[in-house]
């Protein structure tokens, strides 16, 4: 296959982001005037509302054409790929849109402002653009690989004169951002329990829980993977983990996080946390763990600060479990 511009990919990119954004504040500006009411269908719980704006919203971002050789690339939608029956991995080696019009739906419907449309291109399996807009926030995320990650016209992460090592204690004074996903079943050890264990371990006193307290400096949850990931790039979140997350919720803020010099692995802890490799998150394997930019210490690289964050993270967060379904 003929090489693709990415210059002109990220311009594409950044022209839709824009136009989706403008629908989407479009829309909810619609509902505040009285000029329309957002009509809600339930998708695979109660907290997973889908409006019309989600539906309506994936006619800009059809596919479209590889600018340097007019060949058609493949897309891949939140909605068109929920509509089927199976959730099987679609982004193979060609070039590929991952897309989600609307990430953060249940902020969009309560006016909630953490809300965005989310674009990514992706070559070889790799998120190589990134591209998110939260119009009621005015912020205009976007990456490039090998050309850093932006926030409007600042390059991220925003402190950068030097960009902060980890806190020697870490997770203590860091900010942990998590989710509480869609699944809510009230059972032991079912994936909402193990998330709030994890979440009071990370939160608690040092030395309490059996050695599991953390003592984070605070506790976010913004109702956006991807906007999670995106100010885990800025540097105002230190650690993002989540488990449920599909590829069009994470592609474009990956791209973010790595090229503003962030790290995402797994979620799940391995056997062996200590000699464990630390390797880059699959996009499509549903389990997160995101570490912020950082810069060198006195005693580490901003590197070995990151897996250092990540192997007390793994110490403290249990198992999760989503498979895709089918696998």
């Amino acid at each position: 296959m003929a090489s693709v511009d990415l210059d002109a990919v990220h311009a594409l990119a950044l022209q839709l982001g824009k136009d989706a954004g403008k629908m989407l504040d479009d829309g909810w500006r619609l509902r505040v005037s009285g000029g329309a009411q957002a009509q809600q269908v339930e998708k695979d719980s109660a907290v997973d509302i889908v409006t019309q704006t989600d539906l309506g919203e994936q006619s800009p971002l059809n596919v479209r054409p590889d600018p340097s050789t007019q060949q058609l690339v493949t897309f891949i939608g939140e909605e068109t790929y929920s509509k089927g029956s199976s959730k099987e991995y679609l982004v193979g080696s060609g070039p590929t849109w991952v897309v989600d019009p609307l990430d953060g739906t249940v902020n969009y419907t309560h006016i909630v402002p953490f809300f965005c449309v989310s674009i990514a291109f992706v070559l070889e399996g790799e998120p190589v653009i990134g591209v998110i807009n939260a119009p009621l926030l005015h912020q205009t995320f976007s990456a490039r690989k090998g050309h850093g990650a932006w926030l409007n016209d600042m390059q991220l992460p925003l402190i950068r004169n030097p960009v902060p090592p980890m806190p020697a204690a870490a997770p203590k004074g860091c900010v942990f951002s998590c989710e509480w996903g869609k699944d809510r079943r009230d059972r032991p050890d079912s994936n909402l329990h193990r998330k709030v264990e994890s979440f009071v371990n990370m939160a608690a006193e040092l030395g309490s829980r059996d050695g599991k307290g953390g003592m984070v400096h605070g506790v976010r949850s913004l109702g956006s993977a991807t906007l999670d990931l995106a100010y885990c790039a800025m540097g105002s979140f230190d650690i993002w983990w989540e488990g449920g997350c599909w590829e069009w919720d994470v592609a474009a803020g990956i791209c973010l996080l790595k090229e503003a010099g962030g790290l995402v692995t797994t979620a799940n802890p391995p056997e062996d946390i200590e000699k464990a490799s630390i390797e880059d998150a699959k996009l499509g394997g549903r389990l997160y763990l995101a570490i912020r930019p950082a810069g060198d210490s006195a005693h580490e690289t901003g590197r070995q600060g990151q897996e250092r964050t990540v192997r007390e993270v793994w110490r403290r967060v249990r198992h999760l479990e989503y498979p895709r379904p089918g696998a």
